[in-house]
């Protein structure tokens, strides 16, 4: 879905950075606040080009599968690496869910989509859409749904 959005996002002239957390190397938040919440971390890893890109991001995307009734870690590591830049990105921004899981029942997305709105509420930003795509196991099935249509057009729209 992450593709289908970026498609949609750069047809109607958006410039999209993407930044694929299952495939860098972030290192969890110790919680050591040597950063200060606004100041550069101790470690040294992929993360800076996520702090490179975010501060003046007009929209960030969030896409993830359920893993075991939440977000992928490798996302929530990004995620908590928030921290280190916490006073840059307090400003207004939005914000877009893109999140697939097998079950079709939409309690089950709630621990995700009620982390989603947590966030996105903490740091001021706007809920600018979702795509919750249920009943999607294994990997591919998302690609013989409605789902990639609605990120592309969610992409388009933003």
């Amino acid at each position: 879905m992450a593709d289908n959005f970026i498609k949609g996002a750069e047809e109607a002239g958006h410039n999209v950075v993407r930044f694929d957390a299952a495939f860098k190397d972030v290192h969890p938040c110790i919680g050591c606040n040597k950063c200060g919440m606004d100041g550069p971390c101790i470690f040294k890893d992929d993360f800076e080009f996520v702090r490179e890109h975010i501060v003046d991001a007009d929209a960030v995307v969030f896409a993830t599968p359920m893993y075991y009734f939440g977000i992928s870690a490798q996302l929530k590591a990004v995620i908590d690496r928030f921290y280190a830049i916490n006073g840059q990105i307090h400003k207004p921004k939005k914000a877009v869910l893109l999140m697939t899981y097998a079950d079709t029942s939409a309690k089950e997305a709630m621990p995700i989509t009620s982390h989603y709105e947590t966030l996105i509420n903490y740091l001021g930003w706007q809920d600018a859409g979702r795509v919750i795509a249920s009943g999607v196991w294994p990997v591919g099935a998302v690609n013989h749904t409605e789902y990639p249509k609605q990120a592309y057009e969610l992409g388009k729209n933003i």
